[in-house]
């Protein structure tokens, strides 16, 4: 059995407008299934305003879906008790995107760090908790003098292992990186991811990694899903969404990497993503997609099987010439 489970996974709002305005349903998650294996990383990437945050909150309880479920490590999220939620929030750990924001300024690393195992009581003494602090620095690649500074006195890559180093403490098994390198410098993110796929493999930890970055995705994950208006339009194995991209919204995010690296893309995408309040009809990308016709505006594509692996919702898939993401044998390091 995978180690996550997700199938159908829904999350609708209902936005109000004004005082006296009529409720609106905003489809956040319009129904998205895909499975993790124990020690992998599955990639979720698209733009902002795709859905991939709030996939990420349905899966720490931090909100309650519409519909679907989700299967962590054999135990539905939906079933739990108190005491089940309160045993799992130690298991499924967030890093954030902005390290600075995440961590209290007013508070040395120490206390920032050892703070979680304080809430969950899950050493005996401040010997204990001084010692494991010492441990975690040492994981992250931090000097143990940095528990005693404060995080305007560290870099932002040493402080996105401060945050590495909280969520570690009390040993989860699955971890959610939500755009984890975005708000550092280049340099920087390179070293980070490499942290994370070390960590990864020492600890036997699992993935879901959120980005608009397809080439983050393609050098952390082994599997991906592209998201558009809260949908997937791709699901695959990195190694066919990097050769062999099928959608034109995936290819239009291959292209801007290319670009990015002054690699020419063959693929042009104007505009904004459209409001999930007022999607489009039929297919959701339709009117930014160059190579859209009279059926795409009219009739959804459902997401179909293309190979054994990969599947992808746009009805002219197999006229669709493949795109490569060429920015390198490592695609990003």
């Amino acid at each position: 059995m995978p180690f996550v489970q997700v199938k159908d996974l829904r999350k609708t709002y209902q936005i109000r407008r004004g005082l006296f305005g009529r409720a609106q349903a905003l489809d956040a998650v319009a129904g998205v299934s895909f499975e993790l294996e124990q020690g992998s990383t599955f990639g979720l990437v698209g733009e902002s305003g795709s859905g991939k945050s709030t996939i990420a909150k349905l899966l720490m309880m931090a909100e309650s879906p519409s519909a679907g479920t989700v299967t962590i490590n054999g135990r539905n999220l939906a079933s739990m008790n108190e005491r089940e939620k309160h045993d799992f929030r130690k298991q499924v750990q967030p890093v954030l995107q902005d390290p600075y924001s995440a961590l209290n300024p007013r508070m040395r690393i120490g206390r920032i760090i050892d703070e979680p195992l304080r809430i969950h009581k899950a050493l005996p003494d401040e010997a204990a908790l001084n010692l494991r602090v010492s441990e975690l620095l040492d994981l992250v690649g931090l000097p143990r003098d940095a528990g005693s500074r404060f995080p305007h006195e560290l870099s932002g890559g040493q402080r996105q292992r401060v945050s590495i180093a909280r969520t570690l403490g009390v040993n989860p098994s699955f971890m959610i990186l939500d755009e984890p390198v975005s708000a550092l410098d280049v340099s920087i993110q390179a070293q980070i991811l490499n942290l994370l796929k070390d960590l990864q493999d020492k600890l036997k930890l699992t993935y879901l990694l959120i980005s608009h970055d397809l080439a983050v995705v393609a050098y952390m994950s082994q599997r991906v899903g592209v998201l558009y208006l809260g949908q997937f339009m791709e699901i695959a194995d990195t190694e066919d969404i990097v050769s062999h991209a099928r959608h034109p919204y995936t290819q239009a995010l291959l292209a801007s990497v290319n670009a990015r690296s002054g690699i020419e893309g063959t693929m042009e995408v104007s505009g904004e993503i459209p409001s999930p309040m007022n999607p489009p009809s039929g297919c959701p990308f339709h009117p930014r997609c160059p190579m859209a016709q009279e059926r795409c505006a009219s009739e959804k594509p459902m997401l179909r099987k293309l190979e054994s692996r990969h599947w992808i919702a746009c009805h002219f898939a197999e006229e669709i010439s493949a795109l490569t993401l060429t920015t390198g044998e490592k695609y990003y390091v």
